[in-house]
């Protein structure tokens, strides 16, 4: 009887999304001993900083940060935007009057557009 093939250890190769230092130096195409001597530098300028619990870098932040470097060869890439910040999370207490809020706010404005309309109407003889 035969013998199934033996199945390779690597099925599919995944690209990391985090990586360590001497990853993230061959990536802006230095030695590790040039990014441990630039780094100082690269943070000043915006260089993504490692993983505070890991401290491993996010290779695709690498990549975007030095694509807004160089606007003129990356056009797609804004480098004025502000980053957008996550809306800050709050219970549904909070929203409910953030709601009511928004409602009033509506409401008191239809009344105060309603007045100024009458008012309006009656200084130009009751036209609309």
């Amino acid at each position: 009887m035969r013998k199934p093939p033996a199945s390779p250890s690597i099925r599919f190769r995944i690209d990391p999304a985090y990586v360590w230092a001497d990853k993230a130096a061959r990536r802006m195409g230095l030695t590790p001993d040039q990014f441990g001597e630039y780094r100082r530098r690269l943070y000043a300028r915006g260089f993504p900083v490692p993983d505070e619990t890991t401290g491993l870098y996010d290779i695709e932040a690498i990549d975007r940060w030095r694509m807004r470097q160089r606007p003129d060869l990356y056009p797609e890439v804004q480098p004025g935007l502000p980053a957008v910040e996550p809306t800050p999370r709050t219970d549904w207490g909070a929203r409910f009057v953030e709601a009511r809020k928004a409602d009033s706010m509506g409401e008191r404005f239809a009344k105060a557009e309603r007045t100024r309309r009458a008012k309006a109407s009656v200084r130009d003889g009751g036209r609309p």
